[in-house]
């Protein structure tokens, strides 16, 4: 595919003229992965032996950078003081060699001349950075937040200024297309605290990140949330965070098309098709895509996609529909016709 001017663009520039509302030649095909045990299944429900899907449904190419952002060895006991909080700097070296990725060297070289996206993941969200792994410590995390939040405050605070040292040395060297700010915060009907104390505890110690992603000129920052973080939106979205991704979500509360009337085109949004339509069969599918799709396309700043990977209970013939219909969508944007694929039918 080519640009209104005539230029086929890559799937970096693709990506960058979407999250800007420039001019793609259409908006990316995402997808997030489909698991060996995914493939196994589908093999039985009519996918070629000999053909693997990203064959026969191709995806513009991007990639995830994950730096090791955990305290270095894992404490014994999380610090329930602020004289114990400072404990942790100890654990957090930015000058570890061993928190970059493995080969960075190599790697660093590949990424200076690539043409796909790059998304540089840059925090774990509240639970996983206070240590929570298990419901021991997550009770644990509980009652500090209920007690003590000036020792959770401080705690994500030494963390963002470690983030930001080791993030310095990163952005050095590599350019990057966006920075994801992970958070599974959401329970089904809410968030787990409420938006003034994720704006003290969380959003304050991101000062320093942000202050470093507008130094090396990073515009898009994502923030990609689970099940249902709609009242922290306003919040996020005042803090200079600009795209949302939100995932297996609660998709009433997370209805994309009224988040998109409510904050306009100063939130980019990735994700929004509910991938619970792709169990439910053809009809559901298509009521969902053609619904949803088309009017957020039209805004900008759009890239659609499921809003979490696909598992076995997925159809095959469900799937290679979802794919064919979202393509034939994104091309009638994009003012193009014919397509990438044509998925066959399972029978």
């Amino acid at each position: 595919m080519t640009s209104r001017s005539g230029t086929r663009m890559t799937t970096r520039e693709r990506f960058r003229e979407t999250m800007g509302y420039g001019r793609p030649d259409r908006v990316p095909y995402f997808e997030e992965g489909i698991r060996s045990e995914v493939i196994r299944v589908w093999r039985r429900q009519g996918l070629p032996p000999c053909c693997e899907p990203s064959k026969l449904f191709p995806c513009d190419r991007w990639e995830r950078v994950r730096l090791d952002l955990e305290p270095r060895p894992a404490p014994v006991q999380w610090p329930a003081t602020l004289s114990e909080a400072e404990a942790l700097r100890r654990l957090l070296d930015p000058a570890d060699k061993s928190r970059l990725p493995r080969k960075w060297k190599s790697s660093v070289r590949r990424w200076r001349t690539r043409d796909h996206v790059l998304l540089l993941y840059v925090h774990r969200g509240l639970f996983q950075t206070l240590g929570v792994q298990d419901w021991t410590r997550f009770e644990q995390v509980m009652v500090l937040l209920a007690r003590r939040p000036e020792v959770a405050e401080r705690i994500m605070n030494i963390q963002a200024e470690f983030a930001t040292a080791l993030l310095e040395r990163v952005l050095a060297e590599v350019e990057v297309d966006a920075v994801v700010f992970s958070e599974p915060i959401g329970g089904n009907d809410r968030p787990l605290i409420s938006p003034r104390m994720y704006e003290q505890i969380v959003l304050s110690s991101f000062e320093p990140l942000l202050r470093l992603f507008e130094r090396h000129k990073v515009r898009t920052l994502i923030f990609q949330t689970f099940a249902n973080a709609r009242i922290l939106i306003p919040s996020v979205l005042k803090r200079g965070i600009n795209c949302l991704w939100a995932c297996e979500v609660n998709i009433d509360a997370m209805d994309y098309r009224r988040i998109r009337g409510e904050y306009g085109r100063d939130l980019r949004l990735i994700g929004g098709i509910d991938l619970d339509t792709l169990r439910d069969g053809r009809e559901a599918i298509r009521k969902e895509i053609e619904d949803k799709v088309p009017p957020l396309l039209s805004d900008g700043g759009y890239i659609p996609l499921a809003d979490g990977r696909v598992r076995e209970d997925v159809k095959f013939d469900h799937y290679a529909y979802y794919r064919q219909l979202l393509q034939q969508v994104i091309d009638r944007h994009a003012g193009k016709k014919g397509g990438l694929f044509t998925a066959p039918h399972s029978g």
